[in-house]
């Protein structure tokens, strides 16, 4: 019996490594010295040459090569990776284009957005595509870099060499270079702890 699943219709270049419990299905393509990890699902899409995927769900979607992808990454509807990319833990892509270079390490959705080369994407960042009827589009331009915390609410357009500031709410459009913050300022009431934690504690 074996341990991991391949369809026959799946394109294996030279040198792939397929890890135990892993599945690739349907007309997948697996480039020259990419890894594709166990636990990871693989559907009707094209992995890159040397790109490592860590037990995560990709189907009907493109990464490219030289790219890390996981652990428990989420890939859909014709997401498209560039090269040189990471994808970190828990993060989702759907139906968006990701340019080369482009770094989103842990915990964050990118839906329905063009991010350009060498853009960051921090953690907990949220491409706010839904408006509670249709589905709207996002661009971030290249070399730009998104805090952590940060919504990027739909449509919006950042251009080249953007900076937004962690937990900022983006929704108008930011120039090239522009500088983007948005959050609300902290109160800091000194001495006034122990009467909060008092309460939870029952006293």
């Amino acid at each position: 019996m074996s341990q991991f699943v391949l369809d026959d219709t799946v394109k294996v270049g030279r040198g792939v490594t397929i890890e135990p419990y892993a599945v690739v299905k349907g007309n997948s393509v697996l480039g020259d010295g990419c890894v594709i990890g166990s636990f990871s699902y693989v559907n009707n899409s094209v992995i890159g040459a040397n790109t490592v995927i860590c037990a995560c769900r990709i189907t009907d979607s493109v990464v490219g090569n030289n790219c890390t992808v996981g652990p428990n990454a989420h890939l859909r509807q014709h997401a498209q990776i560039g090269d040189d990319c990471r994808v970190g833990n828990f993060v989702e892509v759907k139906n968006s284009v990701v340019g080369n270079g482009v770094k989103a390490a842990h915990l964050s959705y990118i839906g329905d957005a063009s991010v350009g080369d060498d853009t960051n994407i921090g953690c907990g960042v949220i491409f706010v595509n839904y408006d509670g009827v249709y589905k709207h589009r996002s661009q971030v331009g290249k070399r730009c870099f998104v805090g952590s915390n940060s919504n990027i609410i739909a449509p919006v357009t950042l251009g080249d060499d953007c900076f937004v500031a962690c937990g900022t709410t983006v929704n108008k459009d930011m120039p090239d270079g522009a500088f983007g913050i948005g959050r609300s300022y902290l109160t800091v009431k000194e001495g006034r702890a122990q009467l909060y934690l008092g309460k939870r504690a029952g006293k």
